[in-house]
């Protein structure tokens, strides 16, 4: 399949997304936020939370889930070993797939800096 996603970089248990959620460094725009935490692995890790409360149709999530997915496989190769979780916000959806990827873009750079912290 042309864009088979590796399991081994999803974040699949609750127990994985209550890691991120405790802690995490927090990189945010009008239209979703990126919550990050450091790892033991040797790679980064995404997780998706698109509640149905801000993204009403099941088409609209699947859209935006796929180009956050899409996005994070282009750029796995340059972010740090952190597991990220991605939670979108209602606006998300009026955005075009351009302007999705480069604010992902710009979250993605903000979270692989070094923390200040």
């Amino acid at each position: 399949m042309k864009y088979a996603f590796i399991r081994e970089l999803r974040l699949l248990t609750p127990e994985n997304y209550k890691q991120v959620f405790q802690q995490a460094h927090r990189a945010g725009s009008p239209h979703f936020t990126i919550l990050a935490r450091e790892n033991a692995l040797t790679h980064p890790r995404l997780g998706l939370a698109v509640p149905k409360k801000q993204i009403k149709t099941a088409v609209a999530r699947n859209r935006f889930k796929r180009i956050v997915r899409d996005n994070f496989r282009l750029k796995q190769h340059e972010l740090p070993t952190k597991d990220f979780v991605v939670i979108a916000k209602k606006s998300a959806q009026e955005l075009t797939n351009a302007e999705m990827n480069e604010i992902l873009n710009k979250l993605w750079h903000r979270l692989s800096r070094p923390s200040r912290g």
